[in-house]
This record gives C-alpha cells, sequence and structure tokens, in this order.
C-alpha cells in the first residue's frame, strides 16, 4: 500500500459519473486528497472535473499507479495495457 501510494500521478480505469459508484467514489477520494489523478473511459470526456482519455494507451508518460475498477473480463485486457504503458502498480477493486 505505501508503494502503490508513494508517488503519482494516479488513473482510475472504470471511473463514472454516478458518485454512487464505486468508480466515482475512488477518482474523488484522490482528488479529495489533493492527488494528480487522471481518468480512462471510452466514452466521457469529463468527470468530476477530470478530463477523460479514452484508453490507457492515451494516458500521459510517468502514470505511478492505475486503480482498476471493471469487470473481470475488461479487467484481464486493463491489466495487459498497462503492462505495454509500463505501468507496474495496479489495484484492483
Amino acid at each position: 500500500i505505501k508503494d502503490f501510494l508513494s508517488g503519482a500521478p494516479f488513473a482510475v480505469v472504470g471511473a463514472s459519473t454516478n458518485r454512487e459508484k464505486y468508480g466515482n467514489k475512488v477518482l474523488r477520494c484522490y482528488l479529495q486528497h489533493g492527488l494528480s489523478v487522471h481518468c480512462v473511459h471510452p466514452s466521457e470526456r469529463e468527470i468530476e472535473g477530470v478530463t477523460c482519455v479514452r484508453s490507457i494507451a492515451e494516458l500521459p508518460e510517468g502514470v505511478h499507479g492505475l486503480s482498476i475498477i471493471t469487470p473481470p473480463p475488461v479487467t484481464e485486457r486493463v491489466v495487459r495495457e498497462a503492462a505495454d504503458k509500463k505501468i507496474t502498480r495496479l489495484w484492483m477493486q
């Protein structure tokens, strides 16, 4: 946990516009703690004031940790994409 939280920026895959969903709660937690965070969502442009990218490949270089809040079949793909992007700190919900 310390290693995951020791750097920034972070990215949330599965961020949601629905404040009741866990993907939104995780995003807001990063924001409430003043942490730099990106959103990955295939169709949303912005969530909670954070600009979204459509895929992990579109994230800027240097993302420290990736929070993954997706269904298992999607999570498998996300893990492969994270490895391709050289993101090694993954937190799966």
